[in-house]
């Protein structure tokens, strides 16, 4: 990782991508929209946990455990975003 500025971009852009995905859900099936906004508030939470969890390591001051605790970031945060994209898929069908 080269520095939290770039984690917390690139948790925001996670969220951007589904946002857009969501709204472009709700625009070409309106009859679904209120379990898509659903998923939207869903997805905003979610990057708000991950902002915390990302400004407030474990132990700050043992960089290998920094370093494990960003590494495992990443992959909550990639599962956790893959997992909203199958819902989003899920309520689109």
């Amino acid at each position: 990782m080269a520095n939290l500025r770039v984690l917390k971009k690139e948790i925001d852009y996670r969220l951007e991508e589904f946002v857009f995905d969501c709204e472009m859900a709700a625009f070409f099936q309106p009859n679904k929209e209120e379990k898509v906004v659903e998923l939207m508030l869903k997805g905003v939470e979610l990057r708000n946990a991950f902002y915390v969890k990302a400004n407030n390591p474990a132990e700050p001051h043992n960089r290998s455990l920094v370093k494990k605790h960003y590494a495992a970031l990443r992959r909550d945060m990639a599962e956790s975003f893959a997992g909203l994209f199958a819902e989003l898929s899920a309520v689109c069908e």
